[in-house]
């Protein structure tokens, strides 16, 4: 499986590509989309777009992690990633590519085992598990490609798999009355 990560943003998108077999994750490619500062936000939502088409074609993921929108303070921004982050969907959804959307506290979880770990710590092990040298860069790159390893260890679990549930598969006891 193939996984495209996406960091949402306007003026840096972070990317990051990964093969996730069972067990196992390996980083294809990871960067940014980036939009000049003092380009109009429509000039640059359709730099977005095409960019990401772009990403969609060379790498043909099977599934879009993207991170899910967290407003702090400054609501302008968050209005500006919100509309940047519609054209990514729109474009995943365009190329016929499944998104799942995480929160922060679940990338944290997911990929830490701990749902308020620091962003250092995020980033140690995401270069960790995929056996880096050195934590990609931009952060927005390391993000996304933390997002995209969010996906692809939630989407191994045990929890996700169809016979999860099933009694007698291990997940839970057989109860004979």
């Amino acid at each position: 499986m193939i996984i495209l990560g996406i960091d949402p943003g306007f003026a840096i998108v972070g990317f990051g590509v990964l093969r996730s077999e069972p067990g196992q994750q390996r980083l294809l490619s990871c960067g940014a989309i980036t939009t000049p500062a003092g380009q109009p936000l429509p000039a640059r939502l359709l730099q977005i777009e095409n960019d990401m088409a772009q990403l969609l074609e060379t790498f043909r993921p099977d599934a879009m992690a993207v991170e899910e929108l967290f407003f702090n303070n400054n609501i302008t921004t968050g209005i500006g990633v919100a509309q940047a982050r519609g054209v990514i969907l729109a474009a995943a959804e365009r190329a016929g590519v499944p998104i799942f959307e995480y929160s922060p506290s679940e990338v944290k979880l997911a990929v830490v085992g701990y749902g308020k770990a620091e962003k250092r710590q995020v980033m140690d092990m995401t270069k960790r598990l995929l056996r880096l040298k050195a934590v990609p860069k931009p952060d927005d790159a390391a993000d996304a490609v933390a997002i995209a390893l969010c996906h692809a260890r939630s989407n191994t679990s045990r929890l996700q798999s169809p016979d999860a549930a099933r009694p007698g598969c291990g997940r839970y006891a057989v109860r004979k009355e």
